[in-house]
């Protein structure tokens, strides 16, 4: 089998998990609110649930339950909230519910490193749990629910994920960080990008609810949070020294490995909506 075959074996398995798990989404968010609602539920405990198994293969102990707990907390808030079902008051519940992690400690004997226990609660909450909920504010920007920015925000995530996966396996030379990713190259990069950046002229042209140099920041927010994310996510597969975060998704690893590129452009892409 040359290099290039071997590269590419998995390919059918790749694109029939992409396209039945694209199409579920995109139907899910264009559908209505409670679908959209619906997609992203099931995105964020499933996530959460990886990041705490991956958690517990390093030798931590996190509280999963209620770390999914809190984190699909802020989530449902985050959208009822946004939609104007109930007062913005009702984000405060979320504070005194993340102190009780301290609590709960108290009572979990023959824990050797607690507080490092409960920091990596904290971050499946923080790393997975509130993009996904910052994501409601840019679902509802104008008010009510409009499923373009979201729809738009995928599409780019998605052709930088597939412009860097082709260029990076035929042309990749050039090492992009080779100490935490050894496969990521430069070339993947500039393949994603120009993908991205053909899908954006198109989503742009379809959807005129963002205007043009809108969009066109959110394409560049998310080719170097897809960059980012993809890094990130490699560090932590390092640390615990595995290759994917789960085989939930045949050709893609799991959901982390899917996810991870929104969960560090999701903040930025909302405080982009928001300021400007």
């Amino acid at each position: 089998m040359s290099a290039t075959t071997k590269k590419f074996s998995n390919l059918p398995q790749r694109i029939a998990t992409g396209l039945l798990g694209a199409a579920g989404i995109i139907f899910g968010i264009v559908y209505s609110e409670w679908t959209y609602l619906l997609v992203f539920f099931i995105i964020c405990i499933l996530s959460l649930r990886e990041f705490y198994k991956l958690s517990g293969l390093d030798g931590m102990i996190p509280q999963k339950t209620f770390g999914t707990i809190c984190g699909l907390t802020i989530f449902f808030l985050s959208f009822f909230i946004e939609r104007g079902s109930i007062s913005y008051r009702y984000y405060f519940i979320f504070f005194p519910l993340l102190s009780c992690v301290y609590m709960i400690k108290l009572y979990k004997k023959f824990e050797r490193k607690p507080f490092t226990n409960i920091a990596y609660t904290f971050l499946g909450i923080f790393y997975i749990a509130v993009p996904l909920a910052l994501l409601n504010i840019a679902a509802f920007e104008e008010g009510s629910y409009r499923f373009e920015i979201i729809f738009g925000c995928l599409f780019i995530l998605w052709a930088t994920d597939t412009g860097a996966y082709f260029a990076g396996s035929l042309f990749g030379k050039r090492k992009l960080f080779e100490r935490i990713s050894p496969k990521k190259s430069w070339e993947g990069v500039i393949g994603g990008a120009l993908l991205a950046l053909t899908m954006t002229y198109g989503i742009s042209y379809f959807f005129e609810l963002l205007p043009f140099w809108k969009w066109l920041s959110i394409c560049v927010i998310i080719i170097i949070g897809g960059v980012y994310g993809d890094l990130i996510e490699s560090l932590l597969k390092r640390s615990i020294e595995i290759k994917d975060s789960g085989n939930s998704l045949p050709g893609h690893g799991g959901f982390l490995d899917r996810f991870d590129g929104l969960f560090i452009s999701a903040p930025f892409i909302v405080a982009f909506l928001e300021i400007f």
